[in-house]
This record gives C-alpha cells, sequence and structure tokens, in this order.
C-alpha cells in the first residue's frame, strides 16, 4: 500500500513509458519480407507444463511438410528451452534475459502454453510471458480464425495484442484507504495499425463484412477512441460493410444461430478480444482446436490458446494431451512464411482427422489416443491427400 504522492509518481513514469512505446512504433519499417531471406529460423519453445509434448508434436509435422526446404537450408528449426514458470522465477523475469535474446535471434517461433502466476499460487507475482513477449517483439496482431462450415461460421479475429487492459497489468497499485487501481491504454499509432491489418485481411481475402467490438458506450477516454479510428480506417475501404458491437451484447450475437453468420472479421482491443475468441472457439470444438497468430512487422509468434493444463503433467496425462490446438496454430505459421501449400495441406488433413474421419480420437486419458498417435494420423493423412 502506497501514498497517494507516490501513485501519482508511478502514474507519471507509467505515462512516460507509453510515451516512449508509441516513438518506437513511429520508427519501425516495413515488414518483414520472408521469400526474400536465405533462411527462415523457426524457433520451437515448449513453455511449460504439457506445452513441450504438444510443441514437439507440432515441430514434428512442420519437418515433415518442409522436409525439402530443410535438406536446402532454407528453413532451419531452433529449440529454445527455459521458459519454464521455475527459470522465470529464478530469474524474477516473465522471459529471462537469455531466453529472450535467442527468441529474437529467430524469425517466427512456435511456442507452447506458459503457466502464468494467479493469487494463491506458490509462485511469486511475475508477468505473463505472453503478454512479455508481445510487447518486447512487438507483437502487435493476435489473429485468430474459426471455421464451423455446417453451422455458417467463418470468423477471423484481429485482437490488439500490446494495448488495453493488458498492457500494465502487472504495474497496478493499491493506495491508502484500500484503494486498488489498474491502467488500460489505448495509442492512436496502436490502434490504426490493427485497425488496417483488419481491414487488409478482409479485402485481401473478399471478407464483406468488419465489425467493431468495444464498450465505448462506458469506456469512453480508450474505448472510444478504439472506435473512432477503427471507423477512420473503415473509410478507405468502402466496399467493405462495416458496423460496430458493444462486447457484452456480441457475446450474446455469436450463439444467435441466425445472426452469426453474417459475421466474418472482428477486430478488438486485448481484454474483449481474450474473451471472445475464447467463446468462438468453443463453436469450433473448444480452445484446445484453435491456434493463433501473433503478428508484429519484424517477429511473429504462433501458439495454442489454451494454458498449460500443470493437472494432466500432475496426473502422468501430458502424453494423452490434444496437439490440434498447436497443429492449427502450425498451419497459420506456414502460410505466414510462404509456405502456402503446406499450410494447405496441413488444414484439409485437420479438417479429416478432427470433424470428418476421425478414425482416432483424443480425449485427454488413455480413452483416446496419445499426442505422437495423433501426429501420425496427421500426416498419414497428409500423404493420403
Amino acid at each position: 500500500m502506497i501514498e497517494t504522492k507516490e501513485a501519482l509518481q508511478r502514474f507519471e513514469k507509467l505515462i512516460e513509458m507509453q510515451r516512449a512505446r508509441v516513438q518506437k512504433m513511429q520508427s519501425q519499417g516495413d515488414f518483414i519480407d520472408y521469400p526474400a531471406l536465405d533462411k527462415i529460423i523457426i524457433g520451437v519453445c515448449g513453455g511449460d507444463g504439457i506445452g513441450p509434448v504438444i510443441t514437439s508434436e507440432a515441430e514434428r509435422v512442420l519437418r515433415f511438410l518442409l522436409a525439402k526446404e530443410v535438406e536446402k537450408g532454407k528453413v532451419e528449426f531452433r529449440q529454445i528451452d527455459g521458459l519454464t514458470i521455475e527459470n522465470r522465477v529464478a530469474a524474477m523475469k516473465a522471459i529471462p534475459d537469455d531466453i529472450l535474446a535467442q527468441l529474437k535471434e529467430c524469425h517466427v517461433i512456435l511456442k507452447g502454453p506458459t503457466t502464468t502466476p494467479r493469487a494463491g499460487d506458490p509462485w511469486p507475482n511475475i508477468e505473463s510471458a505472453n503478454v512479455a513477449m508481445r510487447k518486447e517483439l512487438d507483437l502487435f496482431a493476435n489473429v485468430r480464425p474459426v471455421k464451423v462450415p455446417d453451422k455458417g461460421i467463418d470468423w477471423t479475429f484481429f485482437r490488439e495484442n500490446t494495448e488495453g487492459a493488458y498492457t500494465m497489468g502487472s504495474l497496478g497499485f493499491e493506495v491508502e484507504d484500500g484503494i486498488s487501481l489498474d491502467f488500460t491504454v489505448t495509442t492512436t499509432e496502436g490502434t490504426l495499425r490493427i485497425a488496417r491489418m483488419a481491414y487488409e485481411y478482409a479485402r485481401k481475402n473478399k471478407k464483406n463484412r468488419v465489425s467493431i467490438v468495444t464498450k465505448a458506450n462506458i469506456v469512453k477516454a480508450t474505448d472510444g477512441k478504439f472506435l473512432r479510428l477503427c471507423q477512420q480506417v473503415a473509410e478507405e475501404y468502402p466496399e467493405i460493410t462495416t458496423d460496430d458491437w458493444y462486447v457484452d451484447i456480441m457475446t450474446a450475437k455469436l450463439v444467435d444461430e441466425k445472426r452469426r453468420r453474417d459475421f466474418r472479421v472482428f477486430v478488438l482491443p486485448n481484454l474483449y478480444g481474450d474473451i471472445i475468441t475464447d467463446e468462438a472457439a468453443e463453436f469450433q470444438g473448444g480452445v484446445g482446436t484453435a491456434g493463433s497468430a501473433n503478428l508484429g512487422k519484424r517477429y511473429a509468434m504462433f501458439e495454442a490458446i489454451h494454458g498449460s493444463a500443470p493437472r494432466m503433467v500432475e496426473e502422468g496425462r501430458a502424453k494423452y494431451a490434444d496437439p490440434c490446438s498447436m497443429l492449427r496454430a502450425s498451419v497459420m505459421l506456414l502460410s505466414h512464411i510462404g509456405y502456402q501449400k503446406q499450410a494447405d495441406q496441413l488444414e484439409a488433413a485437420l479438417d479429416k482427422c478432427m470433424f470428418e474421419e476421425k478414425a482416432l480420437v483424443i480425449t485427454g486419458r488413455d480413452t483416446g489416443c496419445t499426442t505422437e498417435e495423433f501426429g501420425n494420423y496427421v500426416m498419414k493423412t497428409i500423404e493420403s491427400l
């Protein structure tokens, strides 16, 4: 608990931090041109809990698909260990310095789930490794697709990744009289770039609607700014229909069987995007079935959207963990670095294995197949396509 004077000093420092971040955004160049690279380096970072199990399986499938590229020296896989909760606590950092240096040597990262301490856990209150990685590598766009063809669902979510309620999630404090404060941030630069990425995606993929999701009627300064700037960008794309929704009603409309078929692309601030995309993933079969891309101009990171499931490890069930979320993320990774043929092959195989044929089923227990068995099933299916 601190006094008001110190609270004001802390708040001033937070503002200066954000000003420095905006200046850094303004000085960035263009997006990396992957085809122009002599070699694409893919970092494989297993995280903790079931992370190493499902990440290594996704790596195995990627190596299978990119075998010729690896042989020619066009693609290199690098193993990055050390992002476990134990190592992060030992360093008292969300990402230890040596691990961050290794991550920055890669072009793209395939990352497993990591444990984030919460109240009641035996761990100190260190920042989420995910949040820290997004900030350190400026991975400003979290992109999550959800498809359920027989329900008319074809959604792609663009969640702002470096601002909003998460950007200073570990920097709140309690002042005298028991008043606790956290902070949310919206910047002009940060909002314009996520909005433009969402609209560019919609135009390129012939998506006819972009829906802006906020709570701008209540959270007027930050959400109001986000809505206004997204609408400003929308004017540059007159062929695309733009609508805006409050986050509470959007959670309802996603379960409206008639209305949900209208939605195509969404752009949202950080916190709302986190909540809405988990809801959306349930229509596809749960968070274990959905992958996620975290994109910036210099780096990109691809991950599962679920947690590290430490209970599965404690109960000896890690080898039955579902790799589908990591494999869906691998589809996005392949597409991002320019290997669209392989991305399409993996996506088609996953659709067949998960929804159509289902010769093997993952249950998370010995009533279903193992992680490795499912990976073999996917690769065999790719060969048969």
